[in-house]
């Protein structure tokens, strides 16, 4: 587990670091495909396919990503990572079906992956399948052998933002801080849920440490400038307004100050 942020201590005041773990039935424990060890040569082979189809996709590279995922299983049918990477561009390119068929491709050839599980998880959330999307996020996230399980608990909340479940999002989100103290998507949400609540100083708190970091946003900008209305504090309104107006003057967040949309 990273070391978490001294501000943690604030974070688990307000919310409870110690909330309940996701339910559901016991995950297979497996080392992500990725990181295990490479025995033969067509998995070498595929490995590097896959290594750069990651990288071209990252920077929209799509169909050469797709491309780099196509010949990593021509050399090792057997390696999921190329199939969740199939899957994970054919998401992209909203072409839902495919991509479902990829994930679970990916997982029959890997079925405790906790990498596969995060990524299909997040697909299912986003496809209208909530409800399982958070039991692989629940497998992905006990997983001791995943090194980013901080990303599966963030993904389970905003999840729950989607079924429109605040307590429930709360939760995950903290556990997702409890992983790691900087994940300033969870930090994010966890100031809007408060706000919501009607929470202000909570909020508030929970913003500043999100900027104490460089982190801020339009997003985050315009959800101070409302907390500080609330509490009454012009002064910092400004201050944030005037950052708003400075970096982010074509934002749909800017648009909305201007027009006076604060709810």
């Amino acid at each position: 587990m990273k070391r978490l942020l001294p501000a943690l201590a604030f974070l688990c005041a307000v919310g409870g670091c110690a909330g309940p773990q996701f339910a559901g039935p016991a995950a297979s424990i497996e080392r992500p495909a990725s990181e295990q060890p490479v025995v033969t040569e067509a998995r070498r082979k595929a490995k590097v396919h896959v290594e750069l189809g990651q990288a071209y996709f990252q920077v929209g590279r799509y169909g050469v990503a797709l491309d780099e995922a196509k010949a990593a299983a021509t050399h090792d049918p057997g390696y999921a990572p190329a199939y969740q990477l199939m899957a994970l561009v054919n998401m992209y390119l909203e072409q839902n079906a495919v991509a479902a068929a990829n994930f679970e491709h990916a997982l029959k050839l890997a079925p405790g992956d906790p990498e596969i599980q995060n990524s299909y998880g997040w697909f299912l959330c986003t496809t209208g399948n909530e409800q399982a999307g958070l039991e692989q996020l629940a497998s992905a996230a006990r997983n001791p052998y995943y090194q980013s399980q901080t990303r599966a608990y963030a993904n389970a909340g905003l999840c729950q933002l989607r079924l429109k479940n605040d307590a429930a999002a709360e939760v995950q989100f903290l556990r997702a801080i409890e992983m790691d103290g900087g994940n300033q998507q969870a930090i994010f949400h966890l100031a809007a849920i408060t706000y919501r609540r009607g929470a202000y100083e909570a909020a508030k708190q929970y913003l500043s440490i999100l900027h104490q970091r460089g982190e801020s946003s339009a997003e985050s900008l315009w959800l101070a400038i409302r907390v500080e209305r609330k509490l009454g504090d012009r002064s910092a309104e400004a201050t944030f307004v005037q950052q708003l107006r400075r970096r982010y003057p074509g934002s749909p967040e800017y648009q909305a100050f201007l027009q006076g949309q604060y709810q």
